[in-house]
Parts: structure tokens; sequence; C-alpha cells
């Protein structure tokens, strides 16, 4: 028996990943999951590490410029329509300890499990509207707001059944949450201009493959003149 060759099939093009999702978001057939009834808005770690490169330039990203003036605004209509709102940020203790095999890849000041509960690089970042009586706010471990939180069980008390993801990053945590979420049986929604990344390649590379396979990415307009409409 004559051995079997296997030509690569793999899509090869001379085009940026920007390139691609800008082509991909202008298809008018692209099939959507849609918006649901109640929505829930889950703001992943913006906190100073990741949103303040004047402060910590080796680990923080700006992609819009007006990211959480945005999330601001969606979060207060959230609130307005009686919706949750959920904010995350992440810290280890001082040993490191909980941070699991995430936090051995590096050792550097700048390292993820370095990042110290209460230190300046977890502090949400002062530009977020954080209403401490009623959005729920809790330190996270590891990429998903999902893993080991209070998160879903807080999403099924308030019936929910629509998630908006904003946060960063776009390809790390934004990502791993929105996965979560198709996950959990909700509508996934990513708001384009409400979510971030270090670089280019990888923030519009991984809101190609969200748009693709596990939410609609929309823009925040969008987002807000569904909350008003309700």
């Amino acid at each position: 028996m004559a051995d079997l060759v296997f030509q690569p099939t793999m899509v090869r093009e001379d085009k940026t990943a920007r390139e691609l999702f800008e082509a991909v978001k202008a298809n008018p057939a692209r099939a959507r999951f849609g918006f649901g009834e109640k929505l829930a808005v889950v703001n992943v770690d913006f906190q100073q590490a990741y949103t303040r490169p004047d402060l910590f330039p080796k680990t923080a990203y700006v992609t819009h410029p007006d990211q959480i003036g945005f999330v601001n605004r969606i979060s207060a209509l959230a609130r307005q329509k009686d919706m949750p709102v959920i904010w995350s940020h992440v810290a280890y203790k001082p040993d490191a300890g909980d941070a699991g095999v995430w936090g051995t890849r590096t050792d550097t000041p700048d390292s993820l499990q370095n990042i110290r509960y209460d230190s300046e690089r977890h502090k949400f970042d002062p530009r977020c509207e954080i209403d401490e009586a009623r959005d729920l706010i809790f330190t996270k471990r590891m990429p998903s707001a999902f893993f080991e939180t209070p998160l879903a069980s807080y999403l099924v008390w308030h019936k929910v059944d629509t998630v908006l993801v904003t946060g960063g990053s776009t390809s790390g945590c934004v990502r791993a949450t929105a996965v979560d979420s198709l996950s959990h049986g909700y509508r996934t929604v990513v708001a384009e201009e409400c979510v971030a990344d270090k670089h280019e390649s990888y923030h519009y590379a991984n809101l190609t493959d969200l748009q693709l396979k596990y939410a609609d990415v929309v823009s925040a307009q969008e987002v807000m003149d569904w909350l008003a409409a309700r």
C-alpha cells in the first residue's frame, strides 16, 4: 500500500490580522447569537497593571483611547436597567502559591504571580466608575472570570441570558472569559472598543476568532443602544 501524502490545507494570505478581522466584520451574512432579555456586564481586569502604561509600561496596554469611558457608560446604563455589573481583577498571596503552573514561567517584578493583593498593580484604574454598593467585585487567579469565582452562580441568580465581556487582554482573559461564557450557555457579546491587548496582531486575531466561533463582536454604541431601548 502506497504511503498517503497529505498536503497542508491551512489558508495563508498576505493580510494583517486587522484586515482579516475587518473582512469578517463587514460580511453582512455572518450569523449572530444576538442579545437575549437580560445582560450582565463582565469587566475583566481593569487594574493598573494592565491599564496604566505610565506606571507599568512593561505590562499595560491601550488599544482604544476611550476604552474605560465606554465601559463606564455601558455599566451605568446596565445599572439603570437593573442589569448586573461585575468587575474582576487578578492578584496572588505573598508566596504566589495560589498562582499554580501559570506562575512558573517567569519570576520578575513584572511577572503575573507577583501581583500582590492591595498593591498598586492590583488596584482598579481610578478612571473606572465602580458602584461598590451594587456591583459584584472579586479577585480571580486564572484567565477566565468564571474559574473558581462567584460569577457563574451570580449570573444564575440574576437570571441573565447574555454576557457582555470587556477588558483585557483580548487574547488572554477576555478570550478565556468569553469562551467560558459560551460554554455556560450564555449569548456572549464583546464590545470592540472595550477590549485591549499589548499587540495589534494578538488583538485582532482573537477578535476574529471570537467573532467566528464564540461571541458577537459589536460596537460599544450597539450595546448602549440596546440597553437604552430596554
